[in-house]
């Protein structure tokens, strides 16, 4: 398995990335925004009506 950050083999201790570098881009790419979890909306919201 390779790091998702560099490709590089990834580490036991820093697992899935190679390396604290790594590990901390990826955190930093979440809270920044550069990483999102799509959502679908849809007509129905789930809420009833009545």
């Amino acid at each position: 398995m390779r790091c998702p950050v560099c490709r590089r083999p990834r580490d036991s201790e820093y697992r899935p990335f190679c390396s604290a570098r790594c590990r901390d881009v990826d955190l930093s790419r979440w809270l920044d925004g550069s990483y999102s979890v799509p959502v679908i909306e849809s007509e129905d919201d789930g809420q009833g009506e009545g």
